[in-house]
C-alpha cells in the first residue's frame, strides 16, 4: 500500500506531493526529432533532424525513388542533420567550395565552421551541420553536404566503387557512360531515357567491383540550354525549359530536371554492366567511326585519366579488370544524339 508521503504523477506530467510536499513543476519536454527513412544506393538510410527544412531537402533528393536493393544485402546507415543559427556575415553570392580532408577513420567536408559534414563509415554514421542562411543555397547544401555524406557512407559501407559517370540500360543490363564535363553524358542520358532506356544515374554511379552490379540515384538530370536544340516535341521541351536553373561551381547554369515528374523510366533495380562507353567531344568523320572498341591498354589509360577519385578506392583494380572483359568503347559526337543512342542500343542487344 502506497504511503501518503510518496509523490505521484499528476495528469499534467508534474508531481503531487504527499503531506508537506510542495507541487513540483517540470519543464515541457523537448520536441521529438524529425525523422525520415530512405532506401538509397542499396542501403537503408535514416535521417534524424531538428529542422523541417533539412528533412525537406532529404525528400527533394530521395523521395519517390525506386528501391534499387542489392540481392542479399542489408546495410543500414544513420545521418544526423542539424540546423544551427544564422551566421553573422552571409555570403554575397554562394558558399565556398567544401574542403575535403581525412581525420583518422573519418572524412570531413568543411565549408566553414558553421557548415560541414563529418562522415564515419566504420560506424555507418554521418553528421551534417548547416546554418540557417545556408538554406538560401539549397542546391549546394543538398549536393555538397547531404548527398556527399550519403555517397561516402554507401560506397565505403558496402564496398562499392564510386564513379563520375552516367548509366542507362534495359532488361536489367546497363552501360556506363563516361566522359569529362561537357562531353555530352547528360544529353546522351536524356535521349536514352526518351528512347525508352532505363536511367540509373546521370552523374554518379556506384559499382560492386566483382559482379559489376551498378546502382545510382535517378533523381535529377542537369542540362544546358543548348540541349533544347535537339528536342522537337513541345511537351518535352516544356518539361526541360520549365525546370529550375542551378549554377554549377564552374559558373555554368543548367536546368535541373526532376526525373520523378516527367518523361521516361528511372531504373527500378541495379543494372548488370555489360560494358563502358567513353564519350568524346570529337566529331565523327564517318558513321562507321561513331563507336569503336578500345584495346585493353588504351581502355585502361582512358579509365584512369577519366576518374580522378575512384583509382584510390578499394575495388578499383577489380572493377577495371571486370569492365575491360565486358568491353570498353569510345563514342564520338554524331550529328544528333539519337545516332549515339542507336549505338548504345546495339551494345545492349
Amino acid at each position: 500500500m502506497r504511503s501518503n508521503l510518496e509523490p505521484s504523477i499528476d495528469r499534467h506530467g508534474g508531481t503531487r506531493g504527499g503531506v508537506g510536499h510542495p507541487r513540483k513543476v517540470f519543464p515541457p519536454p523537448e520536441p521529438a526529432p524529425l525523422s525520415a527513412t530512405k532506401r538509397v544506393l542499396g542501403g537503408v538510410f535514416r535521417f534524424d533532424s531538428n529542422s523541417r527544412d533539412l528533412v525537406d531537402l532529404v525528400e527533394a533528393a530521395y523521395g519517390g525513388l525506386p528501391t534499387q536493393a542489392f540481392p542479399d544485402v542489408i546495410a543500414e546507415f544513420r545521418v544526423e542533420l542539424r540546423l544551427s543559427s544564422r551566421r553573422a556575415n552571409p555570403w554575397a553570392i554562394e558558399p565556398p567550395v567544401p574542403r575535403i580532408r581525412q581525420e583518422g577513420n573519418r572524412l570531413r567536408a568543411d565549408i566553414d565552421a558553421s557548415n560541414y559534414a563529418v562522415i564515419d563509415p566504420g560506424r555507418r554514421y554521418a553528421q551534417v551541420v548547416a546554418s540557417e542562411d545556408m538554406l538560401e543555397h539549397a542546391y549546394h547544401l543538398r549536393c555538397e553536404l547531404i548527398e556527399f555524406a550519403v555517397f561516402i557512407l554507401a560506397a565505403r559501407g558496402m564496398g562499392l566503387v564510386p564513379l563520375h559517370a552516367a548509366c542507362v540500360g534495359r532488361d536489367g543490363r546497363g552501360l556506363l557512360i563516361l566522359g569529362s564535363s561537357g562531353s555530352g553524358k547528360s544529353t546522351l542520358a536524356l535521349h536514352g531515357l526518351l528512347r525508352g532506356l532505363d536511367l540509373l544515374a546521370e552523374d554518379a554511379v556506384f559499382v560492386h567491383p566483382t559482379d559489376l552490379l551498378a546502382t545510382g540515384v535517378p533523381n535529377y538530370l542537369h542540362l544546358k540550354s543548348d540541349a533544347l536544340d535537339f528536342i522537337a516535341d513541345d511537351a518535352i521541351r516544356g518539361w526541360v525549359a520549365d525546370a529550375p536553373v542551378i549554377r554549377r561551381r564552374s559558373g555554368i547554369r543548367k536546368f535541373e530536371i526532376d526525373l520523378r515528374r516527367g518523361f521516361g523510366q528511372p531504373a527500378t533495380r541495379p543494372l548488370a554492366l555489360v560494358g563502358a562507353v567513353l564519350v568524346s567531344a570529337e566529331p565523327v568523320v564517318h558513321p562507321d567511326t561513331l563507336l569503336t572498341r578500345l584495346g585493353a591498354r588504351e581502355a585502361d589509360c582512358l579509365l584512369e585519366a577519366d576518374q580522378p577519385y575512384a583509382p584510390g578506392q578499394p575495388g578499383w583494380r577489380r572493377f577495371k579488370r571486370a569492365i575491360a572483359r565486358s568491353g570498353c568503347h569510345q563514342l564520338r559526337r554524331g550529328h544528333h544524339p539519337r545516332d549515339a543512342v542507336d549505338a548504345l542500343c546495339r551494345l545492349l542487344d
